[in-house]
């Protein structure tokens, strides 16, 4: 089945390229089908990049999904115009009485800054409490992941000497957890971030489980059946070329970046990288919508309840 979006979203014309299936507004309300409700809250500067690769996952699966766009009701982004924000997107104050079986919050170029002193954090929080009466199932991304463990649990964030970047190998540490069916034993994911959460500060009454972990670029994964969230630390989501535009635009910028590892063939930023994460990306997206389709209710007005 396809997924929802609206007619003139310009993820459309990637999508249809690619061969998700998209289905227009219209022949949505033909169907007498009641698609799963995801909301994605994007906090991220590049708007319509990331709407992009987030709808490219949900599409993908057999599930009929409608996607809706939300951000910060006060916040304004400064990287996507207005007229884009204006026809996509909604505010949370909006949607804050509506309910919806799935809702991912992405990350956010702030995770250097101590959490109280995000612009918008005290409407973060008031999100994430929101998610535990309105939301069946909650994806947190990366800086989202590391705000959301520490609102939920007080885990704190470490900051790093340098940026951690390059496509990781990870190892399921729950190899019976539905989120983790299918995928092989390594899975190879990208990571991009300059701080990290530690295993060792898990509450040990959490009831949080790690469902996958590197040894090299620590912890990536943890279920939260508690608060019903998965918090992922990095970025099954990236495009091919996302953690090249990065190492580049810093370059650029006179930041001397390290070159992401096991990215470059060869390590040289002259070749074109090579995507081995596409195929476990979409295996776990499709595994928690999966998950949300088999356990929320029918009734919307029942989730959360």
């Amino acid at each position: 089945m396809p997924i929802k979006i609206p007619d003139n979203l310009p993820a459309r014309a990637v999508l249809d390229a690619e061969g998700i299936v998209v289905m227009a507004e219209a022949e949505a309300g033909r169907q007498d089908i009641r698609p799963m409700r995801i909301g994605l809250l994007n906090l991220m500067p590049n708007k319509v990049k990331t709407e992009t690769q987030f709808a490219r996952l949900l599409g993908a699966t057999p599930l009929q999904v409608e996607l809706t766009l939300v951000k910060m009701t006060e916040h304004v982004s400064r990287h996507t115009s207005a007229d884009h924000l204006a026809s996509f997107y909604r505010d949370w104050a909006d949607v804050r009485n509506e309910r919806f079986d799935g809702f991912i919050i992405t990350g956010a170029p702030v995770e250097t800054l101590p959490f109280e002193n995000v612009t918008y954090w005290d409407e973060l929080c008031q999100i994430f409490n929101w998610t535990q009466t309105h939301v069946h199932s909650s994806f947190m991304i990366c800086w989202a992941a590391m705000a959301a463990v520490w609102h939920f649990h007080g885990m704190a964030k470490y900051p790093m000497d340098t940026k951690l970047s390059g496509v990781f190998s990870h190892q399921p540490k729950a190899p019976c957890s539905p989120y983790l069916r299918g995928l092989p034993d390594v899975v190879d994911i990208p990571v991009s971030r300059w701080t990290e959460v530690h295993s060792a500060d898990i509450p040990a009454d959490s009831g949080l489980q790690i469902l996958l972990e590197s040894d090299e670029a620590g912890l990536c994964l943890l279920h939260d059946p508690r608060h019903r969230a998965l918090h992922m630390f990095n970025h099954s989501e990236y495009d091919t070329e996302t953690l090249s535009d990065e190492y580049f635009r810093d370059a650029e910028a006179g930041k001397k970046p390290e070159l992401p590892k096991y990215y470059f063939p060869g390590d040289d930023p002259a070749r074109a990288p090579l995507n081995r994460w596409r195929g476990h990306g979409h295996l776990l997206f499709g595994n928690w919508l999966n998950e949300v389709y088999q356990t929320t209710p029918f009734d919307l007005d029942h989730i959360g309840r």
